[in-house]
C-alpha cells in the first residue's frame, strides 16, 4: 500500500545538508544517534564533499520545521552550519532495486 504523506498530514519534505565543525570518529557517532532517534528523519547518509551529511526530513508544515532544525539539528553539538531545500514536487520516489541480470 502506498500512503499519502499529505494526508497523513506530513505535507512538508525537505532535504537538509549538515555540516559539522570537526570530522571525528565521535563527532561521527553523536550526530548519528541524534538523528537515528528522530522520526521526522526518514533518511540521513554521511557523504563526500562540501558537506557532511544529507538528511530528508518528512514534517507537517514550515512553522514544525523550523521547530525540528532548531530544537533537533542546530542544537546537536558540533553542527555548524545547515542548508535546507524544500521539496516542490515529487517527480518520482520509489525504494525498489532493479537487479542486474549475471
Amino acid at each position: 500500500a502506498r500512503l499519502s504523506p499529505g494526508r497523513l498530514g506530513l505535507g512538508l519534505l525537505a532535504y537538509v545538508e549538515v555540516l559539522l565543525d570537526r570530522t571525528t570518529p565521535d563527532a561521527f557517532e553523536r550526530f548519528k544517534q541524534v538523528m537515528l532517534a528522530h522520526d521526522e528523519v526518514m533518511e540521513c547518509h554521511m557523504v563526500a564533499g562540501g558537506f557532511d551529511y544529507l538528511l530528508k526530513v518528512r514534517v507537517t508544515d514550515m512553522e514544525s520545521y523550523r521547530r525540528f532544525l532548531g530544537d533537533r539539528i542546530a542544537a546537536v553539538r558540533g553542527v555548524q552550519q545547515t542548508h535546507t531545500y524544500f521539496v516542490m514536487e515529487e517527480v518520482k520516489s520509489t525504494h525498489r532495486i532493479i537487479v542486474p541480470e549475471s
